[in-house]
C-alpha cells in the first residue's frame, strides 16, 4: 500500500481545539503497556491519540481534525460535546451525581416516560441498566421467568455483548472465550443474502432461514422456547440483515412455540436507520422487548430494557437492584439525547444523508472491484470488501490497508464481520452533506491506492 498524503480539505467548522497539555503520546503508550490489561487494543498501526471532540469531528494532540465515521462504535448519536448536551449534563453533575432507586429522582421516571412515547403502544415499561450487555442479559432473564422456558434462539454472526451471559448469545468465535456461556442458546442461520448457504431471491433466502428456526425448535429444544433475540441489522457482524419478510416469519414461529421476541436496538435505535425511530420498524414487526444502550447516552454509560407490564412483573418474584442503573447524570444524558434528536431533526438527517452516502458508495462499487457489497439503511452502512467478486474471498488485509489510507485522509471508520472485511460507516447523526461528499472522495482516493 502507498501512503497517501492528505490532499483533501475537510469542510470548514467553527471550532478551534484547545492546546493539548497532557502527557506525550509515547508516555501514554508506555503507561498502557505497563498498567492496563493487554486485551485492550488500538486499531491503527500507529495508535491515534484523541484529545477533543466537537460534533462529527475528533482532534488529536496536534490539533489535526478527523471526520468521525464510527461515532465511538455507534455510540455518539447527537454529536461529540453537543452544546445542548454538555449544558444539561453539566447542570446535573453540579446538582446531584448519584441517587439509587430507593429514593425518588425526577430523571428516572421522566426518561422512562419519554422512551414509552417513542414505542409502539404497550411497550411502555423500562428498566435501566449500565450497558447493552446488561440489557440483553436482563431481557433474557425476564423472558425465561415469564414463559417458564429456557431455550433461546439467536442468529449466527450476531453480537449481543461481552458479559459471561451475553457472550453466550453472541455468535462470533473472535469475541468468545471458552468460559461461562449458556448451553440453552442456539444460533440459527443468518438470513444475509450475500453469504447465505441457501440459494434464491433475498425473500426466498429469508423464508428458508426462518424455516431453519422452526426445525431448530423441533430438533434441539423441548419444543418450547423462551425467546428469540436479534439485531434488526447486525452491527459487529457487518451490517447484515434479511429481506423484509424474515422477521415477520420468525416472530410468528417463535410465538407459536411459546416464546417472546427481543429486538436488540443497541446500534440501530434512535433514528439512525432514517425511515424509522427503531430498527425493527423497518421490517414491520413489534417485539416484546426492546433493548438499547450506546446512542441513548451519547457516551454516558446507560442501557435499558423496555417491555410490557405483564412481562416486567416477572422480576417482582425476587429483589432486583442495580446500583448505578438509574444514575441522575446518565438519565439526564438520555433525556438530553432524546430531546436533541427531535429538536435537531436528526432522524431526518439520517434518512437524507444516509441515502446520499449509500448512493455514493454504490457508485464507487461500480469502479472499484474491491467492493463486494454495499448495504445498510440511514447512517448505519457497511462496505464488504472482497478479493474476488465471484468467490467473495474476504479481503482482510486490504480492509486494514484501506482503514490506514482513510486515516491519512482524515476519515475514521471501523471494521466488522467474522473475517474483519467489512468497513463500518456509522457517523454521529449530526453529520453534514459536505462531510458525506468529503468522505466519498476520500473513499475513492483510498480505494485507488489499495491493492
Amino acid at each position: 500500500m502507498t501512503t497517501i498524503a492528505p490532499q483533501l480539505e475537510l469542510p470548514p467548522v467553527d471550532h478551534t481545539p484547545r492546546p493539548y497539555d497532557g502527557p506525550p503520546k509515547a508516555e501514554l503508550i508506555a503507561m498502557r503497556k505497563q498498567y492496563t490489561n493487554p486485551a485492550v487494543y488500538t486499531i491503527y498501526r500507529e495508535p491515534l491519540l484523541i484529545v477533543e471532540g466537537y460534533m462529527q469531528y475528533l482532534y488529536d494532540e496536534t490539533g489535526r481534525r478527523y471526520l468521525d465515521c464510527l461515532a465511538g462504535i455507534v455510540t455518539v448519536s447527537v454529536g461529540h460535546c453537543h452544546p445542548k448536551f454538555v449544558q444539561r449534563v453539566t447542570r446535573q453533575v453540579g446538582t446531584l451525581q448519584h441517587a439509587t432507586t430507593i429514593y425518588l429522582h425526577p430523571n428516572f421516571p421522566m426518561l422512562a416516560k419519554k422512551l414509552a412515547s417513542k414505542m409502539p403502544p404497550g411497550l411502555d415499561v423500562t428498566y435501566f441498566t449500565n450497558s447493552g450487555s446488561e440489557a440483553n442479559d436482563l431481557a433474557i432473564q425476564m423472558a425465561r421467568l415469564h414463559t417458564g422456558h429456557r431455550d433461546v434462539i439467536a442468529l449466527r454472526n450476531s453480537y449481543h455483548g461481552g458479559s459471561p451471559s451475553a457472550m453466550g448469545l453472541t455468535s462470533h468465535s473472535t469475541w468468545k472465550y471458552p468460559v461461562g456461556g449458556d448451553g440453552n442458546v442456539h444460533h440459527a442461520i443468518n438470513p444475509d443474502p450475500y453469504r447465505s448457504p441457501f440459494a434464491g431471491t433475498p425473500e426466498e433466502i429469508a423464508s428458508k432461514s426462518a424455516a431453519d428456526i422452526r426445525d431448530m425448535i423441533r430438533f434441539t429444544t423441548s419444543g418450547k422456547v423462551a425467546a428469540f433475540l436479534a439485531e434488526p441489522m447486525q452491527g459487529v457482524g457487518g451490517v447484515t440483515y434479511g429481506a423484509p419478510n424474515y422477521l415477520k416469519e420468525v416472530y410468528a414461529i417463535i410465538r407459536e412455540n411459546g416464546g417472546l421476541c427481543i429486538s436488540d436496538e443497541v446500534q440501530t435505535g434512535f433514528g439512525r436507520t432514517g425511515d424509522h425511530y427503531w430498527g425493527f420498524q423497518n421490517w414491520g414487526v413489534v417485539p416484546d422487548f426492546v433493548t438499547m444502550a450506546k446512542g441513548l447516552g451519547n457516551g454516558a454509560p446507560i442501557g435499558a430494557v423496555t417491555t410490557r407490564m405483564e412481562i416486567a412483573r416477572s422480576l417482582t418474584q425476587r429483589i432486583h437492584f442495580n446500583t448505578f442503573a438509574n444514575n441522575p447524570v446518565s438519565t439526564a444524558a438520555g433525556l438530553a439525547v432524546l430531546d436533541i434528536i427531535d429538536e435537531d431533526e436528526l432522524q431526518e438527517n439520517c434518512r437524507v444523508l444516509g441515502a446520499r452516502f449509500k448512493g455514493g458508495l454504490e457508485r464507487l462499487q461500480r469502479s472499484h472491484s474491491l467492493i463486494g457489497d454495499v448495504r445498510g439503511k440511514g447512517l448505519m452502512l457497511g462496505l464488504e470488501l472482497v478479493r474476488d467478486r465471484a468467490s467473495k474471498a474476504p479481503a482482510k488485509q486490504e480492509t486494514l490497508d484501506l482503514m490506514e489510507a482513510l486515516r491519512e485522509l482524515n476519515v475514521l471508520v471501523g471494521k466488522g464481520g467474522i473475517d474483519g472485511n467489512v468497513l463500518r460507516i456509522k457517523p454521529p447523526m449530526c453529520i453534514g452533506a459536505d462531510d458525506v461528499d468529503y468522505a466519498l472522495e476520500a473513499f475513492d482516493r483510498a480505494l485507488g491506492q489499495v491493492r
